[in-house]
């Protein structure tokens, strides 16, 4: 499912390149930009780069993983709200009800998993009132949603409280009224924490020529967020939202050996939440230096750091690799791949779940076989992506917007190429990433788009574009006849060169 998917927002290494050049589901709004290496291939100067940096280490990443003290300078933002009353997980059942002004039909109980989200439990509301009655769950963050696989709200579910109601002020499901210590500080935090945010947004907007300045005052407004998580430490001592709030801040700063070590990765409910994959994101930014060989590097001391539980190192591994190749960078996914998912000594202990996650990213390679489809035209037919490709020598699968200002460029160029060589073998399929069918049948209109066109009409989270890993427009695929992919370009020429040379 693409809950992420996403919002994601990985590895910002290039983001000021993707605002220039792509269109992502900030459309309104942005996801991670993803510039494919067509090799998909671990090179050979990447393993060079790495052993060389691991033959530079004077220490291995299972010994740096166990330093807590002498490696980092203590964080001064840092505050502890664990003791024993939020140490650990917890399973227990939690009595969940409440209500959703003027809302009707079906809402949706999802588990979370960072930023994946999967439905647990279903209620029919009357008259905007709902109650799951007793649900089993652990510590932590729960996706609330009007659909099967849509979140669109947040709480804390914990047995401590093993009961809970909360009456929503609307149905954004962001706020309001309830008994319960855990939500009534999460809906506090949370609104302040989005001010900080769009604040620092505005900011950079802002501050383009000034970036000295937007840099110091972007470290003032992290800072005075760091001040609020800590009042709202203070304020709800002894709940999951004081451990997840002290998640928020690294214990040891400066080292990546111990950058980590502040977290007891024993506890589960640590990956009911976005505080790891921040903390990993935070780390390969500050550690990596940009090069694969740093990647590589601070992949294997995360390993290291949480091996000892196998349910976190999964979820580990698995964003990992999930936000290497939202970002592009695919060899790095293979290093991931070949020496802790598929090798038969460190992947002994993981999961069948993990591996079929991973296959779901293989598939998208060069070389393999994505998913198949059926999906209705703006007609009603229903078109077979099997069938299509077996028409045609080669078959482009293009993602697109009608919002996308990059389509837009892109389709002036593509049109008259598909009309030069599809008598030559050529197809096309669209495949919209809108919500509102006027404005995609319109904009097929309006380009005179000759192909195929289909679309799930559920934006972002449509899920073709959790099959396919869609997380900018345009997204290319070609296909050969068997449906295999033979190149992931990023413009129209890229395929016009491939075919001048095949068709």
């Amino acid at each position: 499912m693409h809950m992420q998917t996403s919002n994601a927002m990985w590895i910002s290494l290039s983001l000021s390149l993707f605002l220039l050049t792509s269109c992502a589901n900030d459309a309104p709004a942005a996801k991670a930009p993803r510039k494919v290496d067509p090799t998909a291939a671990l090179t050979a100067q990447v393993k060079q780069d790495a052993a060389e940096a691991a033959a530079s280490e004077s220490v291995s990443a299972a010994e740096e993983a166990q330093q807590v003290s002498g490696g980092g300078e203590e964080n001064p933002l840092y505050t502890n709200g664990i003791d024993d009353r939020n140490r650990g997980d917890k399973v227990g059942k939690v009595r969940f009800s409440g209500s959703i002004p003027s809302k009707t039909g079906m809402l949706y109980l999802f588990e979370t998993e960072g930023r994946n989200v999967a439905p647990i439990d279903s209620v029919q509301m009357v008259n905007g009132v709902f109650d799951f009655g007793e649900v089993e769950v652990g510590r932590g963050f729960y996706g609330l949603g009007f659909e099967p696989s849509k979140k669109t709200g947040d709480i804390i579910m914990n047995p401590d409280e093993p009961v809970l109601k909360i009456a929503f002020q609307n149905a954004r499901l962001v706020g309001g009224s309830t008994e319960s210590k855990e939500n009534k500080g999460w809906f506090a935090y949370r609104g302040q924490e989005g001010a900080n945010k769009n604040q620092v947004r505005q900011l950079y907007k802002n501050g383009k020529g000034k970036e000295e300045e937007t840099k110091r005052l972007v470290k003032a407004k992290e800072d005075a967020l760091a001040g609020v998580q800590r009042q709202f430490i203070n304020d709800y001592p002894g709940t999951y939202l004081a451990k997840f709030l002290t998640w928020k801040q690294p214990r040891f700063i400066g080292d990546k050996g111990t950058f980590l070590s502040d977290l007891d990765v024993s506890d589960n409910s640590l990956i009911r939440s976005m505080a790891l994959p921040d903390r990993i994101q935070s780390m390969m930014r500050t550690f990596s230096g940009g090069k694969d060989s740093g990647f590589l590097s601070c992949i294997d001391l995360v390993k290291a750091s949480c091996e000892e539980n196998p349910v976190v190192l999964e979820f580990v591994l698995y964003n990992m690799l999930d936000g290497f190749y939202n970002t592009g960078k695919e060899t790095i996914c293979q290093y991931i791949l070949d020496n802790y998912i598929f090798d038969e000594d460190c992947g002994a202990n993981l999961s069948d779940v993990i591996r079929q996650r991973a296959q779901g990213i293989i598939n998208l390679r060069v070389g393999n076989t994505p998913p198949n489809f059926t999906i209705a035209d703006p007609s009603g037919k229903m078109i077979d992506l099997k069938e299509e490709v077996a028409k045609y020598e080669y078959t482009l699968v293009m993602f697109w917007a009608s919002w996308c200002h990059k389509c837009e460029q892109e389709i002036p160029n593509l049109v008259p190429m598909y009309k030069d060589f599809n008598p030559r073998g050529f197809g096309t399929i669209g495949i919209s990433v809108d919500q509102q069918k006027m404005a995609w049948t319109k904009a097929i209109a309006d380009n005179q788009i000759p192909w195929p066109n289909v679309s799930q009409l559920k934006g972002w989270d449509a899920p073709i574009t959790d099959d396919y890993k869609i997380t900018q427009t345009p997204t290319y695929f070609l296909l050969d006849k068997e449906g295999k992919i033979v190149l992931k370009p990023e413009r129209w020429f890229e395929v016009q060169r491939f075919l001048q040379s095949r068709i």
